[in-house]
């Protein structure tokens, strides 16, 4: 079966493109978990000035790509096709990390997406960890206090560290040999990462990496670690390590899940509400300013951030203005290269459009 990916030096100009390329020469379309190949789309010059990943125009026989699926159309049947397509070999007690938000955010994941996905999920859950800063989730009780307040009502909710904390190395980071991870992912077999992409206050943007590095450490020990603070935390986040260093440290912190899950991780991407503020803003986040795109999904930590990015920047930059502006201030890209440099995926992928 032939399959061929967009244009290296190209990105994909906006959801609208996107949406055509599947009725246009172009994209390679997948149907009831078939693949025909077409003519190749019309492309737009590289735009993301980091690169951690990179498409690639055709294979040649010896070479590997990490694929990338998405989907213009975000509804729940779009979701659940795109994981079928990339949860092959997810088994046992499966661990979806959402980031399930402060009381009220306008642009947290829609809960009926993520419930008519959890349904097809056997034996899964909801898992998140409590926070660092002082907010609506920084102890378990008001956590789970917010959890019903925002309708993850649908299905087992696990505070991770409701009961503790556990130790997960690092392998070769750049600046931490462990994190401390709610005591609860060693309950889990596999996990899927769900997350909203959109933008992030010290992050830049928040995507996969960040919902694991900060999602799962715990909220008083992890997140210390991840943010390089002690004690507790200076009032003015000005204050705290931000910028490369921020993003290597949520590297490290990703690298120690990633390794722990090993193969049985897969991620999706939702580019929908996405404000230049995280979840963590709640009713606070800014109104999106950006059109929304369409849902990755992937077995590449990786290709799937750096995939969102690459759509981002592609779009018009009357639309993408302020996302671009949040993250290229804040170094959000140095997470892209920070995952590369220290092999937390292909530096190759696909972006496989999906009918």
């Amino acid at each position: 079966m032939n399959k061929s990916g967009i244009s290296r030096r190209g990105l994909l100009k906006g959801a609208a493109l996107a949406a055509a390329a599947m009725a246009t020469p172009g994209a390679i379309s997948i149907l009831a978990g078939e693949a025909r190949a077409e003519e190749s789309i019309s492309t737009s010059p590289q735009k993301t000035p980091v690169i951690g990943s990179q498409k690639v125009v055709k294979k040649a026989a010896n070479e590997s790509a990490a694929r990338v699926y998405f989907s213009p159309v975000i509804d729940a049947a779009s979701l659940i096709k795109l994981y079928n397509l990339v949860n092959e070999g997810i088994y046992g007690k499966v661990a979806i990390k959402v980031h399930t938000g402060e009381k009220n955010g306008p642009n947290i994941i829609p809960r009926d997406l993520v419930k008519a996905l959890q349904a097809e999920i056997p034996n899964s859950a909801i898992v998140e960890t409590n926070t660092l800063y002082h907010g609506d989730r920084d102890t378990t009780a008001k956590h789970r206090e917010t959890l019903q307040v925002n309708g993850w009502t649908f299905c087992p909710g696990d505070i991770m560290d409701e009961h503790g904390d556990v130790n997960l190395p690092v392998a070769d980071g750049f600046h931490l040999k462990e994190v401390a991870m709610g005591k609860g992912i060693t309950d889990y077999d596999s996990m899927l990462v769900l997350t909203h992409f959109k933008g992030h206050a010290m992050g830049g943007f928040g995507g996969s990496m960040k919902n694991i590095a900060i999602g799962c450490a715990s909220g008083q020990v992890g997140k210390r670690q991840v943010h390089g603070v002690a004690g507790e935390p200076p009032a003015d986040w000005g204050q705290w390590p931000a910028k490369e260093k921020l993003m290597e440290l949520m590297a490290d912190s990703a690298k120690a899940v990633a390794d722990h899950f090993g193969k049985l991780t897969r991620y999706i991407n939702v580019l929908r509400n996405m404000s230049v503020d995280c979840d963590c803003a709640g009713a606070r986040a800014k109104k999106p300013a950006i059109k929304d795109i369409g849902i990755l999904a992937s077995t590449d930590l990786l290709a799937i951030d750096q995939a969102a990015c690459d759509l981002v920047f592609g779009q018009d930059p009357a639309d993408n203005h302020d996302l671009v502006e949040r993250i290229e201030s804040r170094h959000g890209l140095r997470q892209l290269s920070a995952m590369a440099e220290k092999k937390m995926g292909n530096p190759k992928y696909e972006l496989i459009v999906v009918k």
